[in-house]
């Protein structure tokens, strides 16, 4: 061999060491720079582009693992209604290295489920406050990432339980009616579908489209990592390490939604019939999003439209007969969404009139029908309910609704704009 022929070989050779030492890096030890540090929670994030949110209380007897993907029912094209919700149901069956993943988690005796909306999906597990388990809980959130096996035999044993979801959905009016008033309120946006999707499509779908959903979005830099409770943080950050840093960023391109939803120009009504001797009536507005200014200014005003006994509501339906129950709520999302009022007509009085009386009230009215007492027991309100969500999972799965509308922190932001 000559000197030159050795030189372009001993050069490759040295490219190729330092190619495979700047993997080993981005693969290896995390630089664990905090992003951002809200109240005692710090964010992180691995070279791979994993979301991590540690939040240690050594208060607690338990730890709380929580890996939220940023994908939901408004992702699904057409054909794949319900697919994220379905995909849920199968990251509890099986991967390549663990069966009856279901069973596993049972014998932890602790806290588990799945969640899907339509910004998210996510899954937790809170456990018992030992290392055993956080590695546990860890390995178990990694290998669902990476080696869900979604095969036809699991997916067709699984049809039966999202079915179950489907009809027991169906048998209760009010969210019948909440479901379809989305469909007329959202005519292109994916808002307008039901997390739960169309039957057909649940019934039909490929094992082999599940997979490529899942391939698509359940990735590192689609996805965060909640770790809450009692746990030494360089223990967990090591078996984060250890589970997730090795993975490789995705080298697809994640397309953003871009579909708006066009003014509505006027009202639109609905009226479904069905058997039965109970009449429900709801009118719904659409709101600003989730991480708006003003999102908690419309939440209040619902909340006190809707108070029990003092909201207005209240007193001028139920009070006055014409309803025997009422409701508001709000949906906070990633993108503009809805409020939604909701009452039972009384027993002799008719729907029509219930409507025609609950938009008079809410469309004509005035500053002075609201006080700031009503203010002030919805703040003593929310105020307890945020704290209280300490005291359980229930902050991991609220960082992750939030997350989903944009960022975390707005979790903070909105109890402070409360």
């Amino acid at each position: 061999m000559t000197s030159d022929k050795i030189l372009r070989a001993s050069i490759f050779i040295l490219a190729f060491l330092v190619g495979l030492l700047r993997e080993n890096v981005a693969h290896g030890k995390e630089s664990w720079q905090v992003r951002h540090e809200v109240e005692g929670i710090r964010e992180y994030q691995l070279q791979n582009g994993l979301k991590v949110l540690l939040f240690p209380d050594h208060s607690k007897a338990t730890i709380t693992v929580n890996m939220t993907y940023f994908v939901g029912s408004r992702h699904e094209g057409y054909g794949e209604a319900g697919m994220a919700h379905l995909l849920e149901h199968m990251l509890f069956r099986s991967t390549r290295t663990r069966t009856h993943i279901m069973q596993l988690l049972e014998e932890k005796s602790g806290d588990f489920n799945g969640m899907t909306w339509p910004d998210g999906t996510l899954y937790y597990e809170t456990l018992p406050a030992t290392p055993d388990n956080l590695e546990f809980a860890l390995s178990l959130e990694a290998d669902r990432m990476l080696n869900s096996r979604i095969t036809a035999d699991e997916l067709r044993t699984e049809f039966s339980v999202v079915r179950n979801e489907f009809e027991m959905d169906e048998n209760n009016p009010q969210d019948v009616l909440r479901e379809q008033m989305l469909g007329v309120a959202y005519q292109w946006h994916g808002y307008g579908r039901a997390t739960i999707g169309n039957k057909s499509d649940i019934e039909n779908v490929s094992a082999e489209r599940l997979r490529e959903f899942y391939k698509r979005y359940y990735q590192t830099d689609n996805a965060m990592l909640i770790v809450a409770g009692q746990f030494e943080e360089a223990d967990a950050k090591k078996l984060i390490e250890k589970y997730f840093s090795p993975m490789p960023k995705p080298q697809r391109p994640l397309q953003a939604t871009y579909t708006t939803e066009p003014v509505q120009e006027g009202e639109r009504q609905l009226t479904i019939r069905r058997a039965g001797d109970q009449a429900t009536v709801g009118l719904m507005y659409h709101t600003v999003a989730g991480g708006h200014p003003e999102a908690a200014a419309v939440a209040a005003l619902v909340a006190m439209l809707a108070e029990q006994p003092q909201g207005l509501l209240y007193k001028e339906l139920v009070e006055e007969g014409l309803a025997s129950e009422v409701e508001g709520s709000i949906w906070n999302a990633a993108e503009p969404g809805v409020i939604s009022f909701f009452a039972k007509a009384a027993k002799g009085q008719k729907p029509e009139k219930l409507a025609l009386r609950m938009i008079e009230i809410l469309e004509t009215l005035q500053p002075d029908q609201l006080n700031l007492a009503h203010l002030k027991r919805y703040q003593q309100h929310a105020s307890r309910n945020f704290t209280l969500s300490f005291n359980s999972n229930e902050t991991a799965v609220n960082l992750s609704e939030w997350a989903a509308m944009g960022d975390w922190r707005l979790f903070f932001a909105n109890r402070d704009s409360v």
